[in-house]
């Protein structure tokens, strides 16, 4: 077996049987990119049937002198799950991998916003500029509704249950879930459309899409960045921010005004509450508050 064959089965794989996103796939793809040119440039021939558990620990260890702690675990899990497959399908019966620890890493706190910065943020739209109305939407709808940049430039219009004040979202793994969505978001959702959408002409596949660009298409991840980076340095900000910001943001905001965890875990759309906990970062003057609040001993 070759590694490209293998490789590509393997994101068939990714895509078809588990459901993967197109991004995480290449994430993958390129942890065993690295793989097969580690091999190539010390011309090691062994397949991804025959390589070995000492192979890949050289292969970590030279990688580890270029990259951080985070980024070597999730290498060691990209390729454990390759290696997973290829058991899964009969190609190998052990896994390289399995003996290799991940370093160690501390639970990494997501940069968040305060509710005054966020509105500076938004305020700070350029509103007489022709796509001016749609970034202002943009950003509500983010913070709103805490979406991934996936999930904002895949919404559609049709997506949109404004009477029952929900919207649908198509999150990682195609999975679709229903988030509430303020009624002011709703409000500059609906002048987008009606005022400034409804002037252009949509492109061929675009036409349920809800954000456009002037050319009738949906918009890239990279032009959401860059909204964002442009506003962060009109207003002086200084933070590095990214669309996540906003998600993280609204779950945080979210609880510190008394929402439930697991409601918030459904709204984020996270499987595992872990994966809540580690993006609500609580600080300590709020937890004394909630003790203060809520301890029967107050």
């Amino acid at each position: 077996m070759k590694w490209q064959n293998a490789l590509r089965d393997y994101q068939l794989y990714l895509k078809i049987e588990r459901g993967l996103s197109q991004n995480t796939i290449d994430s993958y793809s390129r942890d065993l990119e690295k793989l097969v040119l580690f091999l190539e440039e010390n011309e090691i021939n062994f397949t991804p049937i025959t390589i070995d558990e000492t192979t890949i620990q050289q292969f970590i260890y030279a990688i580890a002198k270029k990259v951080n702690p985070r980024s070597q675990a999730r290498l060691i899990s990209g390729l454990r799950s390759f290696f997973d497959y290829l058991i899964f399908e009969n190609y190998r019966e052990t896994n390289p991998t399995d003996l290799i620890e991940a370093p160690k890493i501390g639970r990494k706190l997501p940069d968040t916003l305060s509710e005054d910065e966020i509105n500076e943020l938004i305020s700070a739209v350029d509103l007489s500029h022709p796509q001016g109305e749609r970034n202002r939407t943009i950003l509500e709808t983010l913070y709103s509704c805490g979406l991934r940049v996936s999930e904002l430039i895949t919404l559609k219009i049709s997506d949109l249950f404004f009477d029952e004040g929900f919207i649908k979202v198509t999150g990682k793994g195609n999975k679709e879930r229903f988030v509430p969505i303020h009624v002011n978001a709703q409000k500059y959702i609906s002048t987008y459309i009606n005022v400034i959408r409804s002037h252009l002409k949509p492109t061929k596949g675009f036409e349920d899409t809800l954000f456009l660009n002037r050319r009738g298409k949906g918009l890239t991840r990279q032009m959401i960045f860059t909204i964002l980076k442009d506003l962060t340095i009109k207003i002086n900000l200084k933070k590095k921010i990214s669309p996540h910001t906003l998600r993280h943001s609204f779950a945080t905001h979210l609880l510190k005004n008394g929402a439930d965890l697991r409601a918030i875990q459904q709204m984020l759309g996270h499987e595992s509450i872990t994966t809540t906990e580690v993006y609500v970062h609580l600080d300590a003057s709020y937890l004394k508050e909630v003790v203060e609040t809520f301890h029967p001993r107050k």
